[in-house]
């Protein structure tokens, strides 16, 4: 049987401690991999472009360039960017939400503990939900800019595509969302690529956070 290859991880901090930390959590799970450090943005981007990991920890504050735009910059030059997770402080910092608008998978505190860590590096690297959804949401609803009136999109979803949508902003799988809607998983993975298509996103997170600006989604 063939061993699947570990998940390659760049940990991206300006505190040596936390790099050491978090590479000391990672590094005893036989299938996560940390391959490389950073200790700022620019230098993430680097090492990025260079290694190739599947996932990265990026700390959203770090000086110069900080991890939005080390975010931006990544997802923006790499054909098959990694997932990225940003790690924070605070969870309602403005920083961690533009970050996602920005791209990032999702985020984490730097209080987690290690088996949140780890769970949350494999859920970006193997899953097609959210990472914790109702913190995404909430973070959507304290710091949405919303737009004057709905963008062209919404009414070009079908109704089909609407209900996906709003399965995926309450962090169902597409297997779960299949079950849900009585149809095939390629029919649901089918309507999330129309659905990011027609939002203008790369992925689900950012999708989500588009439909809350609009209005599409509230918080009943």
């Amino acid at each position: 049987m063939t061993v699947p290859s570990p998940v390659r991880v760049v940990v991206a901090d300006d505190e040596r401690m936390v790099r050491t930390a978090l590479r000391a959590i990672l590094a005893a799970e036989p299938d996560l991999e940390v391959v490389g450090e950073a200790a700022t943005g620019a230098e993430a981007v680097s090492v990025v472009r260079e290694l190739r990991p599947d996932v990265v920890l990026m700390d959203v504050r770090m000086p110069g360039v900080d991890g939005i735009r080390a975010t931006e910059q990544i997802l923006a030059t790499l054909a098959g960017p990694p997932r990225i997770v940003v790690v924070t402080t605070f969870e309602n910092d403005s920083y961690v939400y533009d970050a996602l608008r920005a791209g990032a998978a999702g985020f984490l505190l730097k209080r987690a503990d290690a088996d949140a860590l780890v769970q949350a590096v494999r859920l970006v690297a193997h899953s097609d939900t959210l990472l914790f959804p109702s913190a995404v949401r909430e973070l959507a609803l304290r710091h949405a800019r919303a737009h004057p009136a709905p963008p062209a999109w919404v009414a070009r979803l079908t109704a089909r595509e609407s209900e996906v949508l709003r399965h995926m902003a309450g962090g169902l799988t597409n297997a779960e969302i299949a079950r849900r809607m009585d149809v095939g998983p390629a029919t649901v993975k089918s309507h999330v690529a129309a659905v990011l298509a027609k939002v203008g996103v790369r992925d689900r997170t950012q999708a989500v956070i588009a439909a809350y600006e609009a209005g599409f989604l509230r918080t009943g």
